[in-house]
């Protein structure tokens, strides 16, 4: 086994070896979090610590697959401006020499507190899981002090995932977990030291709701209890659980006397091709704010066109979450304003069942905002580039997503039902998109990889229909 420097130095190295023929790639994105090359995934860690946000995640800086997971590290005053830290994590001890998963943090007592998972597979393949816990005090430089928790009797070794808060006095931790029958569920663990935890159970159980929860994350607003979590093996139902695996959310109250967790149905919190294990915080202005893996595990990955320039997978912008009469609404953070540069307005646009182009509108690096002052047509839509397109249907009060599939190149789409459509805000960046209409009502995530050379945006529509729309470039950092 190799030593924690000596595989950190070996990360740097692939990193030099591999930068110039990432930066060529015309599908890097200008302001979103990417790898500097290999494989991204689960953003883990996020917190507001010492007067910066900071953020982990998955990484794999040898190749594109899912093997040799360390925690990368990004830092930022303003949720802007990301400086990439010294890797926080590496898959170096015993109980974490398969891959260090992922986790959470806390601060305590001006500590910086990492609990992860660590993935062990024995001499036979099989696979051991442990949760790991590793402090810093200055959120840089991390001690490894091993496991914490162990594999409880009843589940399997798919049992992972820790995310900690405090509740009144004590600590508390709850774990993606499959139970031994193969059903998915969270289980719930408490501790006063942070060290000593003890096994409560699950807080909840479905037998008919997959087979396994992943990246789950507790938090509250408004007095609910939102759990958050990302289930694998849902069958499609209709326009749901359209993709291989999803991420949604319950809403209830979490009995923590009596570890039961009463709550509404499930709702997905994005309806586009690529989010998967979402993670929160609460900064220092009281918001709870959220970023997703933009990217789905074993969703057509060694497709996608990024692998040639030895890289794949970003994160979403960041996001405030609200709830409102028991749904969760997303809004990019207010920050997300100082990447703007010149505005392009028009206001009043009449749009009479044509397909029309506005001078400036236009890029692949840009903000668009639509307001809509008056609506008598049927169906109305926004394309970008040759094959990406966001149509909503008043009749069928429906939105749907196309895009060009990377696996056949035939379009592909992605579908909600919505009562009314007033606005939309679109953020687009090279070879991603990300929609937020009705103030974030409905949201959908989704990367495309489409001639990046047509920088163009359409609207159309089959009736009469008039809108404001302002547009603005958006800088790269």
């Amino acid at each position: 086994m190799k030593s924690d420097n000596e595989l950190k130095t070996k990360a740097y190295q692939a990193v030099k070896n591999s930068q110039d023929k990432v930066r060529q790639d015309p599908y890097r994105l200008h302001y979103h979090i990417m790898p500097s090359v290999g494989l991204l995934n689960d953003p883990n860690g996020f917190v507001y610590y010492q007067g910066k946000y900071h953020l982990f995640y998955q990484w794999n800086p040898f190749g594109t697959n899912h093997s040799s997971k360390f925690w990368g590290h990004f830092s930022s005053k303003n949720l802007v401006d990301w400086h990439e830290e010294p890797i926080a994590l590496a898959p170096s001890s015993w109980f974490d020499k398969n891959g260090c998963y992922s986790g959470s943090a806390i601060v305590h007592e001006d500590q910086l507190y990492l609990f992860y998972t660590g993935n062990v597979r024995d001499e036979n393949g099989d696979r051991e899981t442990y949760q790991c816990l590793a402090i810093s005090s200055d959120g840089v430089n991390f001690d490894k002090k091993g496991p914490v928790v162990q594999l409880p009797n009843g589940y399997t070794a798919h049992f992972r995932d820790p995310k900690v808060w405090k509740h009144e006095e004590k600590w508390y931790m709850i774990i993606g977990a499959q139970t031994e029958q193969v059903t998915g569920t969270v289980v719930l663990y408490e501790s006063i030291d942070l060290i000593s935890w003890r096994f409560l159970g699950p807080i909840t159980e479905r037998q008919d709701f997959g087979y396994m929860w992943e990246c789950p994350d507790l938090f509250s607003l408004n007095d609910k209890d939102v759990l958050l979590f990302s289930p694998q093996g849902i069958e499609p139902e209709g326009y749901h659980y359209q993709n291989i695996y999803q991420s949604g959310y319950f809403v209830g109250k979490l009995d923590y006397q009596e570890v039961s967790y009463q709550h509404g149905r499930f709702e997905e919190i994005d309806r586009g091709f690529d989010f998967y294990a979402p993670q929160t915080t609460v900064d220092n202005k009281g918001r709870r704010l959220m970023f997703g893996w933009m990217g789905v595990p074993e969703e057509n990955e060694q497709d996608h066109p990024t692998i040639s320039h030895h890289w794949i997978h970003a994160l979403t912008m960041p996001r405030q979450l609200e709830l409102k009469d028991g749904k969760l609404f997303q809004h990019p953070v207010e920050e997300l304003v100082n990447l703007r540069k010149e505005a392009v307005i028009y206001s009043d646009v009449v749009i009479k069942g044509e397909k029309i182009q506005m001078p400036r509108v236009n890029g692949n690096a840009v903000e668009l905002f639509l307001e809509v002052k008056e609506n008598a047509s049927r169906q109305f839509s926004v394309s970008f580039g040759n094959n990406t397109q966001v149509l909503f249907d008043q009749e069928n009060k429906l939105v749907t997503l196309k895009r060009k599939s990377m696996k056949s190149n035939q379009l592909e789409k992605r579908q909600c039902h919505l009562n009314d459509f007033k606005n939309v805000r679109i953020f687009l960046d090279a070879s991603s998109i990300e929609i937020f209409i009705n103030g974030g009502e409905e949201v959908f995530t989704t990367r495309i990889f489409d001639d990046v050379k047509n920088d163009s945006i359409y609207f159309h529509s089959t009736g009469k229909m008039i809108i404001d729309i302002n547009k603005w470039e958006l800088k790269q950092v």
